[in-house]
């Protein structure tokens, strides 16, 4: 028995240290056409990933290889960083209910499925960073939470903890328009008591906040804690950042304003108008999350959301990124989005920086993912032609340096091409009202 448990040991000795060994290889991209998107792309590139971090990105012949290594030969492939959407409605996540117009104290991570197919459709489509959002149909509908569609059993294994967040995983989600407005109260009914509403909310935040400094750390003359207003002191420190949903040109000035006289971060949401005001977004020096509809339909607020609003932004020099919107338009098709803003004169420099690291940048990840430099992480996507072709393919997905996706596994593929009884956990999901 002795020499029994004995060998039970050794082997399982062995088991952990070739699983340290694995880990401690790097594995070496050869061949490819590297879209590095901070800088020029490389032809016959190599990219060095271990650890779940990039090591180092080059031409061939440039770049020191590890001794213990593992190549993969990706000729004739086109490697990019992964797609980061920057508004999405994947995991089946909801927000506040009907009790009221604004509920800052929701949270989308407390109801987000992370055993979702949907985070298999985002998989499949090259997205590796998302922000979560619940939906619209409140002026403020709670708080959004920053993940990576990872493999994972519970919300923990999908969200992105970083020490530069402060603690903050994620924005708040605001919304103006049609969405929330509705006909009953305790919703407004109209656009000026809309944006009245939000004033007083946030108006008792800065007195919260005020309390709060009073204090100065002294216990017993906190006040009381209060969720409601606490990711709203959150904004008002500029720590969290308002994903600001809004469609028309005297809306987007709205959300600006507010933005201007709370001092708040704010990203602003879907634009369909911003080609209107794209001078006056750029002066504000806010950026902005838009979308491309490939399908006629959808509210008359969006009417003119048009392919030229990505050129409109990009000529006044507005910082700005796609989303999927998901359901709206699918996270499997995302590279569509830029290819239809470059129809409409978009440059292929802003559109790749449209679907990366501009994105990244408004959820403050910028450091981490969005771009194929050292350092980052080892979040990529290898596809088998251009990124705005409509021939391209999405072969693999990399998250962190573990493949997530693969084309050439059947279980994967059919989550990019879809079909009867795929989707159940999809057909089965709840948006809520407005969920866009």
């Amino acid at each position: 028995m002795f020499i029994s448990r004995l060998s039970l040991l050794f082997l399982a000795f062995m088991f952990a240290a070739s699983n340290i060994y694995a880990q401690e290889r790097a594995q070496v991209f050869t061949g490819a056409t590297l879209i590095t998107v901070t800088g020029d792309e490389i032809e016959n590139g190599v990219m060095v990933i271990q650890n779940g971090k990039i090591v180092a990105v080059g031409p061939q012949g440039q770049v020191r290889i590890p001794r213990r290594s593992d190549e993969i030969d990706v000729s004739g492939k086109i490697i990019m960083p992964g797609i980061v959407d920057t508004h999405s409605h994947i995991g089946r996540g909801d927000g506040g209910d009907r009790s009221s117009a604004m509920h800052p104290d929701t949270r989308i991570l407390d109801a987000i499925n992370p055993q979702s197919d949907t985070f298999k459709k985002a998989r499949a489509g090259g997205i590796t960073t998302v922000n979560v959002m619940p939906g619209s149909g409140h002026l403020i509908s709670g708080q959004t939470v920053y993940l990576k569609p990872r493999w994972g059993r519970t919300i923990y294994d999908l969200m992105i903890e970083d020490d530069r967040l402060q603690g903050v995983t994620g924005g708040i989600k605001f919304a103006n328009g049609t969405n929330s407005i509705r006909a009953n109260p305790p919703f407004p009914g109209t656009r000026a008591k809309s944006t009245s509403l939000v004033r007083q909310l946030l108006v008792r935040a800065q007195e919260y906040q005020q309390r709060i400094i009073d204090a100065d750390g002294d216990p017993e003359k906190m006040p009381a804690r209060n969720i409601e207003l606490e990711p709203l002191v959150e904004v008002l420190e500029g720590r969290r950042i308002v994903h600001f949903h809004t469609h028309t040109h005297y809306d987007i000035m709205t959300a600006i304003r507010l933005s201007q006289e709370f001092n708040f971060r704010v990203v602003l949401h879907h634009v369909s108008e911003g080609w209107k005001v794209a001078d006056e977004i750029a002066a504000a020096g806010v950026p902005a999350s838009i979308i491309a509809l490939d399908t006629p339909g959808g509210k008359l607020e969006a009417v003119n959301l048009l392919y030229k609003v990505g050129k409109a932004l990009e000529d006044a020099g507005v910082d700005f990124a796609y989303h999927t919107d998901d359901g709206v338009t699918d996270s499997r098709l995302f590279l569509r989005m830029a290819a239809l803003g470059m129809r409409a004169g978009l440059s292929r420099e802003k559109a790749l920086e449209s679907l990366t690291i501009a994105g990244a940048r408004m959820m403050d990840l910028d450091h981490r993912v969005g771009s194929l430099e050292a350092g980052k992480d080892a979040d990529f996507v290898i596809l088998d032609g251009d990124p705005f072709s409509v021939y391209t393919r999405i072969l693999e997905t990399w998250i962190d340096g573990e493949k997530v996706f693969d084309r050439s596994d059947p279980e994967h593929l059919k989550f990019y091409t879809g079909g009867e009884g795929v989707f159940q956990d999809i057909l089965h999901s709840h948006y809520g009202h407005g969920h866009d």
